[in-house]
């Protein structure tokens, strides 16, 4: 499984957000956003509208676990007028990039009022971390929009009709999204609701829609499973009788092929989770990233 490098936001993320420059008006031109990663930038662009121009530091198809700062990546913080992040550990490198941005812009966690999970910690086993991934909970992605609304008011006050309509009519958006999801989910058959993968960052959706993601057992870290792992998933998905499989890490074919002989279970496709595809891909916007999971799963496990 692909070790993840979950940091900790530190005490001095704290202190920068409850020192952070003092409300502005941004009526004299488009508020600059700065959104940590992809999913939260699409959030963000779907409340501010017209009125925000939003940079994401961490883009398409990236991974904010192992995101390195660049020095643009700086001055683009240095020029933003608010700075979303998500929180709950996702994005350790946060603190440092602030320091060396010199930012006084007021930074929001849109994870703020998440009920946090638990997860295996993979850099020190037998430990448990705080899981980041919220946004895969209609429920939590609900959360993220009333923050975002409520920090670009702040910033803001003479746009914040506009974020209120713009965050009500997304959330509109968000309740059918969370319909198609419960609707799709309750046709798979309850013993075929179960996967296995080697992404860690589905935990919220599982406990949302009754899903199961269950890690491979006893499955080194290194980039490419070794014939011993794979034979080791062969016989998990024997003896659970798992339907299919998303695994990230084989990106041989022939293993993929493998597996699909030996057990009978579907190979799944990409499941997006921790950024979105590029623009006019299959997961371009945080709902049709949603969507394209859903047929995803729903696909593998109808039977």
């Amino acid at each position: 499984m692909r070790r993840r490098r979950l940091g900790l936001l530190t005490g001095l993320l704290g202190v920068l957000i409850a020192t952070a420059a003092p409300t502005q008006d941004a009526s004299a031109g488009t508020l600059r956003a700065v959104a940590s990663i992809s999913i939260i930038a699409d959030l963000v662009r779907n409340v501010g509208g017209d009125r925000v121009e939003v940079a994401a530091l961490v883009g398409s198809d990236g991974d904010p676990h192992v995101y390195s700062p660049s020095p643009g990546d700086a001055r683009t913080l240095a020029a933003a007028t608010i700075v979303f992040v998500n929180g709950l550990g996702l994005e350790g490198w946060t603190t440092r990039l602030v320091a060396a941005s010199g930012t006084r812009a007021p930074m929001v966690v849109v994870s703020n009022g998440v009920a946090p999970r638990k997860m295996p910690d993979e850099d020190r086993p037998g430990r448990m971390m705080i899981d980041p991934h919220a946004w895969q909970s209609i429920a939590n992605a609900r959360i993220y929009i009333a923050n975002i609304r409520d920090g670009l008011s702040a910033v803001d006050p003479a746009g914040s009709a506009v974020y209120a309509a713009n965050a009500a009519s997304y959330l509109s958006k968000l309740d059918e999204l969370e319909r198609e999801i419960r609707a799709a989910i309750a046709t798979i058959p309850a013993d075929r609701r179960k996967i296995i993968t080697t992404h860690d960052a589905f935990g919220y959706f599982a406990d949302a829609y009754g899903i199961a993601f269950i890690a491979p057992q006893r499955v080194a870290t290194e980039a490419e499973p070794s014939a011993r792992d794979v034979a080791a998933i062969i016989r998990q998905i024997k003896q659970q009788r798992i339907p299919a499989v998303f695994l990230e890490n084989i990106t041989d074919p022939r293993l993929m092929q493998e597996i699909a002989r030996e057990t009978g279970a579907k190979i799944g496709g990409t499941l997006y989770s921790d950024a979105l595809s590029a623009p006019g891909g299959p997961a371009g916007s945080y709902v049709e990233m949603m969507r394209h999971n859903l047929r995803a799963l729903t696909k593998a496990l109808s039977g």
